[in-house]
C-alpha cells in the first residue's frame, strides 16, 4: 500500500485529486489497501489517523504472561481479524503484527510489499481457563477462506495467506485434528490450504493498525464489505459470524 499516498498523511491524501482515477483492486505483488480505500471512499468519508511509516523500534513479543496463553493466525488483512476475537469471552488482548517472516523490525510498507516473507497476523493473547485454544481455532476458521492460497478476498500475495502459527506441539496437534475436522465436514467446498507452521518472532504492526475497526468503524465495515470477506462468510455460515 502507499504509492498514491507518498509520505504524506493518508487525511491530507484522501482531500487530494492525485487517487482520482480508480486503480485495479489487486496488484503482483500484493493489495494497496490503503490506495483502494482511498479511491473507493473519496465522497463518503475520510479516515482519522495519519499513516506515516514508522520503524519496530522494539524486539518481537514474548510470553504473555499472568497466566495467559498466546495463539497466532493470519487470516489476511489483520484489520478484520480482530473484532472477532476480542469479543471472545477470555481473551485478554490482541495484537495485530507480522509473523513468519525473517526480516527483523519489519515495516507495514514492506510487509505489503511482499519483501520480507511476513504474514498479516494476530496474536491473541488468552486465559485458558475461560477459552480453549480449540475455541479460539473454530473462531478462526469462521473468518477466513482457507482454500485460497497466498490470498484472502480481495488481498493477494503470499503476505496476505491464511495460516495457523503454532506455539507448541499441542496446538500444534490441535490445529491439525481441527483442520481435518472441517474438511471432513466439507463447508469449505475445497481442499483448505491454510498453512499449520511453527510460530517465528511476533512483531507489533504499527500503532495506527491496532484496534483499527474501532477507530475507523465505518471505514472498517466498508472494506470488509467491498473485499467480498463479509459476503463470503455469510454464505457459508449465515450472518453475524464476524
Amino acid at each position: 500500500m502507499g504509492p498514491c499516498f507518498g509520505t504524506v498523511s493518508w487525511q491530507i491524501a484522501m482531500a487530494t485529486t492525485t487517487c482520482a482515477r480508480a486503480p485495479r483492486v489487486t496488484k503482483a505483488r500484493g493489495t494497496d489497501r490503503r490506495k483502494f480505500l482511498a479511491v473507493s471512499f473519496l465522497t463518503l468519508a475520510r479516515p482519522t489517523v495519519a499513516v506515516a511509516e514508522e520503524a519496530t523500534l522494539y524486539g518481537p513479543r514474548g510470553s504473555p504472561g499472568g497466566g495467559l496463553e498466546a495463539a497466532t493466525f493470519a487470516g489476511g488483512c489483520f484489520w478484520c481479524m480482530e473484532k472477532p476475537f476480542d469479543r471472545v469471552d477470555g481473551v485478554k488482548n490482541t495484537v495485530s503484527g507480522y509473523c513468519g517472516g525473517g526480516e527483523p523490525r519489519p515495516t507495514y510498507k514492506q510487509v505489503s510489499a511482499g519483501v520480507t516473507g511476513h504474514a498479516e497476523s494476530l496474536r491473541v493473547e488468552y486465559d485458558p481457563k475461560e477459552v480453549s485454544y480449540e475455541e479460539l481455532l473454530d473462531v478462526f476458521w469462521k473468518q477466513i477462506n482457507p482454500t485460497q492460497e497466498n490470498q484472502q478476498f480481495c488481498d493477494r500475495g503470499k503476505q496476505y495467506r491464511s495460516a495457523i502459527f503454532y506455539h507448541d506441539e499441542k496446538q500444534k496437534e490441535a490445529a491439525l485434528n481441527s483442520r481435518d475436522k472441517y474438511e471432513q465436514l466439507g463447508v469449505f467446498q475445497g481442499p483448505i490450504r491454510t498453512e499449520i507452521v511453527p510460530v517465528t518472532d511476533f512483531w507489533d504492526a504499527e500503532e495506527y493498525h491496532q484496534d483499527y475497526y474501532k477507530k475507523n468503524p465505518l471505514l472498517y465495515r466498508f472494506y470488509r464489505s467491498r473485499c467480498g470477506r463479509d459476503q463470503y462468510l455469510d454464505a457459508v455460515w449465515g450472518s453475524g459470524n464476524h
